[in-house]
């Protein structure tokens, strides 16, 4: 009975285990014991003190810190849908996400209170509970909790992707979706109870959220939460003290690692590579000069999120994301919907445990998704012989600035909003280093002069700074097909060259 659900799941864990450090962060660690009583007083504040009922949604937004992984399992035991908000977005998109899935209650923090005071009084309704004040004090009571009513296929977590249609949509994940995917993980890399997971990504990420935190807390590993990421060597010294032996992360990381001189009694055994495409130069740079395993994998939020990866024991191929994992089936289909032989590329369709529920509140986006079970990715793609799976192009136009997705559209939405502006266009340019560097390609209105500056200035105040674009190039008009349809190809190259001088 008791591991139909996280929370049931994570009580267990907390009670065969109350002694053991569930997380490191600096120079506190916290047990299993207290983790799991911190997380249990904040689901009992959530319940009293704000009235929160089963299925009711409480918006986490945090940076990385402890009080994220008690917050995440404290809504999780008091019932309620956790809505895991991107930390670098500014107050009017984080508006947008607590309107749209109906939030009762946002969990900040004091470094962000500017911005929840004027989510507060955009949104009256909404209480803002302040992760430091879950409480440090109390004494730990024992692990004994009631096995919770959640079924599996219950709603646990909501993470909204940004759409290629401008405005973000809640992708819906299950008890079920979660861990199934957590077991998979784990089957597929070789997790075991005793390995120590570094981490470092930001803990809204579906990436770190199933793997660097679902994971150990309901398989009784312990996190290593890295405290600083500048220099490089602040997270290797956290590696080394604590003794991470997996680290799941990003190429840009890996890309760092190649070029520090790492200790030679470096205890990690496994590093995960996900979120953007692993060059296949940093993927051989690090066998060569690190040999630890580097698998390389793939997913979306809306697979809960991995789908597939390199397997630690079998061969790995670099340049692919790997195989499915247990339960996951891939299929590579044309513009008809038929499924392609090996070798030729077609849209990615996913089928498996992992796949959401659909969009919170959007019928239409999850119908286009989803269909006879199979998950629509956009991404294009093809297997080979051996059913491993390579990516060969990304969702239409998507743009990834360090692992984070940038729909163009969006971007442009909001450069249209600014006086003056006749057409704009976003696109990247590849930086072997940061990944795509954004320019918005802009055509001044008939008379209207454009102040470059001021134009960034605007957008800083309605985006998130990692969507701002780098450069702005100004354009008497943007190239296009006889149809009308701007042309993003030319425009990639035009930019590619503006860049490079």
């Amino acid at each position: 009975v008791r591991m139909t659900n996280l929370a049931n799941q994570f009580t267990e864990i907390a009670h065969q285990n109350p002694d053991k450090t569930a997380v490191f962060w600096g120079e506190t660690d916290y047990t299993f014991a207290r983790a799991h009583g911190l997380a249990k007083r904040l689901a009992k504040r959530l319940r009293e003190a704000h009235g929160l009922q089963p299925g009711d949604r409480v918006g986490l937004w945090l940076k990385n810190c402890p009080e994220f992984i008690f917050s995440l399992f404290g809504i999780l035991l008091a019932e309620g849908v956790v809505v895991s908000i991107n930390s670098f977005l500014t107050p009017d998109e984080v508006e947008f996400i607590l309107q749209d899935c109906e939030a009762k209650v946002l969990i900040s923090e004091a470094s962000m209170a500017e911005g929840a005071a004027k989510l507060r009084e955009q949104l009256p309704q909404l209480n803002v509970i302040e992760a430091e004040s879950l409480g440090q004090a109390e004494p730990t009571p024992p692990v004994d909790a009631e096995p919770l009513g959640q079924a599996p296929e219950d709603l646990a977590l909501i993470i909204y992707t940004s759409g290629t249609t401008g405005k973000p949509k809640g992708a819906m994940l299950s008890h079920h979706n979660l861990m199934s995917n957590v077991a998979a993980v784990t089957e597929a890399v070789g997790i075991e109870p005793n390995d120590r997971m570094a981490v470092l990504l930001p803990m809204f990420h579906s990436f770190t959220m199933t793997v660097g935190l679902l994971l150990p807390m309901t398989q009784g590993l312990s996190i290593i939460a890295i405290k600083s990421l500048h220099p490089p060597k602040n997270i290797i010294a956290e590696i080394m003290q604590h003794g991470a032996t997996i680290m799941p992360a990003i190429p840009q990381l890996y890309r760092v690692l190649v070029n520090v001189d790492l200790p030679k009694d470096l205890p990690l055994r496994v590093c995960l590579s996900g979120a953007a495409p692993l060059p296949v130069e940093v993927l051989n740079a690090f066998n060569d000069r690190v040999g630890i395993p580097l698998l390389e994998g793939y997913g979306l939020s809306e697979t809960s999120p991995v789908a597939c990866t390199n397997p630690l024991i079998g061969k790995r191929k670099a340049g692919s994301v790997g195989l499915p994992l247990p339960g996951v089936e891939f299929q590579i289909r044309n513009d008809n919907g038929e499924a392609l032989p090996v070798g030729e590329p077609g849209e990615i369709c996913i089928r498996g445990h992992n796949i959401m529920m659909g969009y919170w509140n959007n019928p239409e986006a999850t119908e286009a998704a989803i269909k006879d079970g199979w998950l629509l990715t956009g991404d294009i793609g093809r297997l080979d012989e051996d059913g491993y799976i390579y990516i060969t192009d990304r969702k239409k136009d998507m743009l990834l600035v360090n692992g984070i997705n940038v729909y163009p559209r969006e971007v442009e939405e909001v450069i249209y909003q600014f006086d003056g502006i006749k057409e704009a266009s976003v696109v990247g340019v590849n930086d072997p280093r940061k990944g795509d560097v954004i320019v918005a390609c802009v055509v001044p209105s008939e008379g209207a002069g454009l102040d470059e500056e001021a134009l960034i200035v605007y957008l800083k105040t309605k985006l998130a700074a990692y969507k701002i674009p780098r450069k702005v190039l100004k354009m008497e008009a943007l190239p296009k097909t006889a149809t009308g349809k701007i042309l993003k190809t030319k425009l990639r190259e035009i930019a590619a060259e503006k860049v490079a001088r």
